[in-house]
């Protein structure tokens, strides 16, 4: 199975967040090449329950309310997962097909903490950003009949989506297999490379700023500040992806040498020219910042966030 792309090609021209359901399908594909008798089905049942719940079709739950951690940002860890599990295979680390399909769920449910039950009016869920892990984890057990899981099914997808936390050491973590420890490693690494390299994520980092704000997160009087404060956050996020991640964090590279014939990790590249140009951003102290980012409407997203 091998797409035929020009040799220059970028991520945002194999992946388009705009159109998820191509997604869904390409992972789909993915997947039954690496087990071809393993069955997909409760993912693609957990991606259309995922989209119900984001836009407040799931009974119980009101709509996603946050315009960072939204279901855009799920479908780009869910791809960045699927392209990271299918290096690992490629690369003869595994998994095996029933934590693969878990960690594929775990991707479209880790951040399930955003959104508030019926009932809950007293913010847009950003209130939470601190403790959405773990209220994340606590989704997927209450409502694992609803996604088809078992108890002990969803044990491990919550266990691996607390690995999402860069706030929790990641040695603190405790796994019951060596399979389910690799599966939240893929995720962690597919959280961190699969919101970094979205071609907006700039852009977007207004809306982790009122997210941030909400929270009550210190250290960002102004959206300008969390652009100052996101390259020191990637040289972190770098120490993490080749540190305790870093057996499967390159991994994506396998997939794209052998699915599209480009010997390219095109996450990191994508990363790497987005620290480019916000190094050029804040060097550039005569120009405002907003003329330079130019992938939303900054002026409605100001609304939005006041």
């Amino acid at each position: 199975m091998k797409k035929s792309v020009g040799q220059d090609a970028q991520l945002s021209q194999i992946m388009d967040l705009a159109k998820p359901r191509r997604i869904l399908s390409e992972a789909r594909r993915t997947f039954k090449t690496n087990f071809p008798d393993a069955d997909f089905k409760p993912v693609e049942k957990a991606f259309l329950l995922t989209k119900r719940l984001y836009d407040g079709r799931f009974p119980g739950y009101l709509p996603c309310a946050v315009d960072y951690h939204n279901y855009v940002h799920c479908v780009a860890v869910f791809e960045a997962v699927s392209s990271i599990l299918d290096g690992c295979v490629l690369s003869g680390l595994g998994p095996v097909p029933d934590i693969a399909a878990e960690t594929c769920l775990a991707a479209l449910l880790h951040d399930a903490g955003y959104i508030r039950e019926e009932g809950d009016e007293t913010g847009t869920g950003a209130q939470y950003t601190k403790v959405h892990v773990d209220r994340s984890a606590a989704f997927i057990r209450k409502e694992a009949r609803a996604f088809g899981l078992d108890e002990a099914t969803a044990g491990r997808v919550a266990r691996m989506v607390l690995g999402t936390d860069l706030a929790r050491p990641w040695q603190s973590l405790s796994f019951e297999s060596e399979g389910e420890r690799l599966g939240a490693e893929i995720l962690a690494a597919a959280d961190i490379l699969g919101q970094m390299a979205d071609r907006a994520y700039l852009e977007k980092l207004l809306f982790l700023y009122y997210e941030f704000r909400e929270a009550g997160i210190g250290g960002y009087e102004t959206a300008y500040d969390i652009l100052k404060k996101t390259a020191a956050f990637y040289e972190s996020t770098k120490e993490r992806l080749d540190g305790p991640l870093g057996r499967v964090s390159a991994k994506g590279r396998k997939h794209f040498r052998e699915r599209f014939g480009l010997d390219r990790d095109l996450y990191r590249e994508a990363i790497e020219r987005q620290m480019a140009h916000l190094g050029r951003i804040i060097e550039d102290d005569e120009t405002n910042f907003r003329t330079k980012l130019r992938r939303i409407d900054w002026e409605a997203a100001e609304k939005r966030g006041a």
